[in-house]
C-alpha cells in the first residue's frame, strides 16, 4: 500500500483573456522544455504572500504583460486534481474581458509563441490538462475533479 500525502495540496492559477470574439490566449511552451510545442494558458503558482486574485493578477502581468483590474478578473472553475502519486493540487481558473496593454511573451525561455484559440474545440497542440480545462471552461462547469476515485469513471 503506498503512503498518502496528507499535507496541504498545492495550487496553481490559470488565466484565461477572453477576446470579444471569442478566442482565448494560448502560449505555446518553449522547445527544449518538457512540454515543449504544447499549448496552455498563462499560470502561476499560488503562494502563502498572496490572495488567488492577487496570483491571478500578477499571472497575467508576469505571463503575458497586461494589466488587469480586480474588478475584471472573475473567477470560473475550481479543479481539484488528484495525480498518480497521491497528491492533490488546486487549479482556480480566472477569466478577463478587459485588461490594458497588449499581451506579449514576457518569458521567451519558457514560451514562444501567444496564439489566440477558439476554446471548442481546444487546438490539438494544446497539453491534456489545457484542453480538459478549455472543456470545463466552455461548459460552463465551476468544479472538476480529475483523477479522484468519486469522480464519475475517477476522473472528474
Amino acid at each position: 500500500m503506498s503512503a498518502v500525502d496528507h499535507s496541504c495540496p498545492s495550487g496553481l492559477v490559470t488565466v484565461l483573456l477572453h477576446r470579444d470574439d471569442g478566442r482565448i490566449l494560448l502560449l505555446r511552451r518553449a522547445a527544449g522544455t518538457t512540454t515543449g510545442g504544447r499549448l496552455a494558458p498563462p499560470g502561476g503558482g499560488l503562494t502563502s504572500e498572496e490572495s488567488v486574485l492577487a496570483t491571478a493578477l500578477r499571472t497575467a502581468d508576469d505571463a503575458v504583460g497586461v494589466i488587469v483590474s480586480p474588478g475584471d478578473m472573475e473567477f470560473c472553475h475550481l479543479a481539484h486534481q488528484h495525480s498518480p502519486d497521491h497528491r492533490g493540487r488546486f487549479g482556480f481558473v480566472f477569466t478577463a474581458r478587459r485588461w490594458s496593454g497588449e499581451p506579449r511573451i514576457q518569458q521567451p525561455t519558457a514560451y514562444s509563441t501567444l496564439v489566440w484559440a477558439q476554446p471548442v474545440p481546444p487546438p490539438a497542440a494544446c497539453d491534456a490538462e489545457a484542453a480538459a480545462l478549455l472543456a470545463q471552461f466552455t461548459s460552463g462547469a465551476l468544479l472538476s475533479v480529475p483523477g479522484w476515485d468519486d469522480a464519475p469513471g475517477g476522473t472528474g
